[in-house]
């Protein structure tokens, strides 16, 4: 027994080794360009300082260089890089200053943190920005006296502060390339939703169609995080002088993003219902058969779009959506409860969710809002049936 619970505790270890190898793989992957800006950066501010200034040994120009380029995802990375490069420098340029007038020692050491952190949050309100100006201050106060003069750590400053900025105007990296990637994982986990729902409806399983809602619910943080890139990329892009072609096309990931968003909530419902359907009712087979194919040519249409956002030129991209405009347009022909061979209200509001999910999926292909719209099936009859409603005052007719 002890020799059994040993083995799976190896295992399980095995396992959780290679997973967190994986993932540390794939973050070197991810932040390799990074690292080699880093590295350019903060090497060449450090020989600028000493070639150009004479500076001996300019620590705090590869120091700012490191600290405002670092590792950052998501929000807006140029923003941070000011907010660094200048927190750093005016650090440096506070503890300089007031240790050439007050002296080395405690006490100043105590005054000029205090009066650093404060100013820091009398300029501005980010946590960066505080953080980095007064840290660099106490080093300043900590460490012995440059020998290049008082305020020679200044300089080294601004000379880091700038090459970080140079480095990220003229060898920055695709700002594309993280929401792209982003994107294409969530349209393959948005086609596993509608192929999910699709088998969930076509076996009337229940649980299948649960667990497509709570991986629809999944992409929710995933959405949420290219938000988040695509601020940074846009930023990158305007800033970038060797990347403004690509400021288009990040701005058409925005778009897209938000056809997104529209469509995953439209199919969170719609598998929520599917679900309450499943457990409620029983659809004709007919109708069975209809709501699962139309679901399933959803989620192909979907990896369609997945293959636009891969592609590497204009015309690729163009083809790609065409196709999924051409098949998003005969699902939308069809999405007519009668042509579809649904009898029951369940399942005409089914129909009735999809058809708004098609038409955010029409517009992603380039389409706007009203020729989406028209694309739509027109419902040859009312959905509920008209009742007369009776006067109770007015005479009945009756049977003689």
């Amino acid at each position: 027994m002890a020799r059994n619970t040993f083995s799976q505790r190896m295992r399980s270890a095995r396992t959780d080794l290679a997973s967190r190898s994986r993932l540390g793989m794939s973050r070197v992957r991810a932040g390799f360009f990074q690292s080699i800006q880093i590295t350019v950066a903060a090497v060449g501010a450090y020989f600028l300082a000493e070639v150009l200034l004479r500076h001996h040994q300019p620590l705090f120009a590869a120091t700012a260089a490191i600290v405002s380029l670092g590792y950052v995802s998501g929000g807006n990375h140029m923003r941070r890089i000011l907010e660094v490069a200048i927190g750093c420098t005016l650090g440096i340029a506070v503890g300089d200053s007031l240790m050439y007038f007050l002296g080395r020692g405690p006490l100043q050491a105590f005054a000029v943190l205090l009066v650093s952190l404060l100013l820091a949050r009398f300029l501005d309100n980010g946590t960066i920005f505080s953080t980095q100006m007064g840290l660099q201050a106490v080093l300043v106060v900590l460490l012995p006296p440059a020998i290049d003069g008082p305020f020679a750590r200044s300089l080294d400053a601004v000379v880091g502060g700038l090459c970080a900025l140079v480095i990220m105007a003229l060898v920055p990296q695709d700002p594309r390339r993280q929401p792209k990637d982003q994107m294409i994982q969530l349209t393959r986990e948005f086609s596993r939703v509608l192929r999910e729902a699709s088998e969930a409806i076509g076996n009337y399983d229940a649980t299948l169609a649960w667990h497509a809602l709570a991986r629809a619910r999944k992409t929710q943080p995933t959405l949420d995080s290219i938000e988040s890139s695509l601020k940074t990329s846009k930023s990158l892009a305007k800033v970038a002088l060797t990347r403004r072609q690509a400021l288009d096309d990040v701005r058409a990931y925005e778009r897209a993003l938000q056809g997104f968003d529209y469509s995953i909530r439209n199919a969170r419902v719609l598998v929520r219902r599917i679900a309450n359907v499943i457990t409620t009712v029983h659809l004709r087979d007919e109708a069975i058969r209809s709501l699962r194919d139309v679901l399933l040519e959803l989620s192909e249409a979907v990896d369609v779009l997945g293959l636009s956002l891969k592609a590497e030129s204009t015309d690729a991209r163009d083809a790609m959506l065409r196709r999924a405009r051409i098949d998003l347009s005969s699902v939308a022909a069809k999405l007519d409860p009668q042509l579809l061979g649904v009898r029951t209200y369940q399942g005409e509001a089914l129909v009735m969710i999809i058809r708004p999910l098609t038409v955010d999926l029409l517009v992603m292909t380039g389409m706007d809002q009203r020729a989406a719209g028209n694309v739509l099936a027109t419902i040859r009859q009312e959905l509920t049936e008209a009742i007369d409603i009776v006067d109770p005052e007015e005479p009945q007719d009756t049977d003689s």
